[in-house]
């Protein structure tokens, strides 16, 4: 009897293994909304209950145990690794991430803003390939992924090449040129709360943060989606916008990134 208790609970054991590693995370990766559920809602809230922590947390643990420290490449790396193997996190992630350090390579801006920095995965990306000199001004609104963030953009060694503020889009993008001494931007990268990209380009434009040629490029516009901020720079006549067809975060879900070049 005991041990056709103990083959039960075993046999349960490897169907709950296989359905939770292998067939619901396959079935899902072709459905956005599935995917966005598992992983977010179902996966992220069981890990938090079972490990006492936060996926931030164990995003980071990854990086300081695996990564190379001062190496941004290695970070960038490790994070895409844990990402798609044992954990997901809505970073940009590295298909899409190939599609930014092609933009920023191209821009070599000399000003540059990240709006929603999550954990730092896209702040070290785009830092690695600024020009010497250049900062990236990054904003989080969440204090507790800004105190995750800080820590892998050191353990990068990018920490002299961005600067990450706390607090939000709305408040601190009318302050841009008192506190940072800037102009104009020549670069802004939007990943962050999609119901803010509109009012915040619009506020960018308000505050004469945007000149002639720069460049706004937003993530997640088809996945979550951002139908109104696309409406808006796919038929405002201050724009030119370019849609770069990819896929969400380490999934096989359809996304992708908008550049929008602003007209003045």
């Amino acid at each position: 009897m005991l041990l056709s208790f103990l083959a039960l609970c075993c046999g349960g054991a490897a169907v709950m293994y296989v359905l939770y590693s292998w067939l619901i995370p396959a079935a899902v990766q072709y459905n956005a909304w599935w995917a966005l559920l598992w992983h977010d809602a179902i996966v992220e809230r069981a890990l938090n209950i079972l490990t006492r922590s936060t996926r931030p947390q164990r995003l980071l643990k990854a990086v300081q145990k695996k990564a190379i420290k001062g190496d941004p490449q290695s970070v960038i790396s490790t994070i895409d690794y844990f990402c798609r193997h044992s954990e997901w996190a809505m970073n940009v992630g590295d298909e899409k991430g190939a599609i930014l350090d092609s933009v920023v390579c191209e821009v070599s801006p000399s000003t540059a803003l990240e709006l929603g920095t999550y954990c730092g995965y896209s702040a070290v990306r785009i830092a690695r390939l600024l020009p010497p000199g250049t900062k990236l001004i990054t904003l989080e609104f969440n204090p507790d992924y800004a105190a995750v963030a800080r820590q892998i953009i050191e353990y990068s060694g990018l920490q002299d090449k961005i600067c990450l503020v706390e607090g939000a889009s709305g408040d601190l993008i009318p302050k841009m040129q008192e506190l940072f001494g800037i102009k104009t931007l020549d670069f802004v990268f939007l990943d962050h709360w999609k119901d803010r990209y509109l009012p915040d380009i619009k506020l960018l434009e308000e505050c004469q943060l945007l000149r002639k040629g720069s460049i706004l490029l937003a993530d997640n516009v088809i996945c979550p989606g951002t139908p109104d901020y696309l409406e808006y720079v796919r038929n405002s006549p201050r724009y030119e916008s370019k849609y770069f067809k990819s896929h969400l975060e380490y999934t096989k879900v359809e996304d992708g990134l908008e550049k929008s070049v602003f007209l003045g």
